[in-house]
């Protein structure tokens, strides 16, 4: 029976798909039509075409599944456009969720997010500190708390569902790409200009795709798991981009203060009258760096087993692959030639079949 993977040609989705193929297993994708879906071109995976939003859709996807991988989201850091992110974050999950308890699905693991994790200033955040919704925060950040909701609502109702939250994931296959992705591709390419003080939790892609697995298998019911593999500073994050790209880090370092402050003036212009610019460094993003949020993974090592591994190797492994994809303007050849670290191969040599398409909604 196939395995069905909600936004298969995202970062998380088409890492995690290739992991599935190469065990062996048959994967059905849930996908946007008219979205950016080249990370399954050449894929022995079946397309379903669908929108998280229609109860229909969700019906026919689930259909003849018995687990599924919800990994689809409406990401966004800059502001306007709740209403979309609302729909499809916490509608879209319910819809799913509740297709999948119709059907009788046997588990669903959903992707969640540490920005519904609550921030605790003085230790990392574990999976017991509560999201904290009277602050300053994102439409994204409050979408995926209630995300969580959702899932406990769907447990309650007898759905076998667990979270695995996911950190800022760095890694290969990364086709949209990501706002880390862009980063590393601006970095790479000498058009990064400045830079800011800060830090974050981030995850290696195979880290999260493991996590994800070993959630599916040994999860425990209505529980979420956060799966991260290092915080780094925006320094250190800076000096693995020097050592694996060649280049050195841009001169300005702008204070996060005076950053924010130009953000808060350009950002509002830039969505409104360049809704298709792709702003790096907006008020919430600049936000979440400044808190330095770390993230406290010790409960999915104590009860998944969850191991994880380098985040150096994930941005070697993205840049080879952004390399291959001609997105890096003369690579550096020693990385260019030599296949992803932590991933089976740069590019999947697995079953292909030209991919089955179904579209399940207009």
């Amino acid at each position: 029976m196939p395995i069905l993977v909600t936004g298969g040609s995202g970062h998380l989705g088409a890492n995690l798909v290739r992991r599935l193929l190469d065990q062996g297993q048959a994967v059905r994708a849930l996908v946007r039509l008219g979205s950016d879906n080249r990370a399954l071109d050449g894929l022995d995976v079946e397309r379903v075409y669908g929108d998280l939003r229609d109860p229909e859709a969700m019906a026919m996807a689930v259909r003849g599944c018995e687990r599924i991988y919800h990994c689809a989201a409406k990401l966004s850091t800059v502001g306007g456009g709740e209403r979309e992110i609302f729909d499809c974050n916490v509608i879209g999950t319910r819809n799913l969720l509740t297709a999948a308890r119709e059907a009788g699905v046997k588990r669903v693991v959903v992707t969640g997010s540490f920005s519904a994790v609550g921030h605790h200033p003085l230790k990392p955040s574990d999976e017991e500190v509560p999201f904290y919704p009277f602050e300053e925060g994102m439409p994204y950040e409050f979408t995926k708390a209630f995300v969580e909701h959702e899932c406990l609502r769907a447990a309650a109702r007898g759905l076998d569902v667990v979270v695995a939250t996911s950190c800022a994931i760095l890694g290969p296959h990364d086709y949209k790409p990501s706002r880390m992705g862009r980063t590393l591709i601006d970095f790479a390419n000498g058009k990064m200009r400045a830079w800011i003080h800060g830090g974050f939790e981030f995850v290696a892609a195979q880290d999260i795709v493991e996590g994800h697995l070993l959630a599916m298998e040994k999860g425990r019911t209505g529980e979420k798991y956060i799966i991260s593999t290092e915080y780094l500073s925006v320094d250190d994050l800076m000096a693995l981009f020097e050592q694996v790209t060649g280049r050195p880090r841009p001169r300005l370092r702008l204070p996060a203060p005076l950053m924010m402050g130009i953000a808060e003036i350009t950002s509002p212009v830039l969505t409104r009258f360049f809704p298709n610019f792709n702003q790096r460094l907006t008020p919430g993003a600049i936000r979440i760096l400044r808190m330095g949020r770390r993230a406290d993974c010790s409960k999915a090592k104590r009860e998944l087993g969850y191991r994880p591994t380098s985040v150096a190797a994930a941005i070697r492994a993205a840049y080879r692959d952004f390399a291959r994809r001609g997105l890096i303007e003369n690579p550096r050849k020693e990385i260019e030639v030599v296949d992803a670290i932590g991933e089976p191969r740069a590019e999947h040599n697995g079953r292909r079949n030209g991919n089955r398409e179904t579209t399940i909604s207009a």
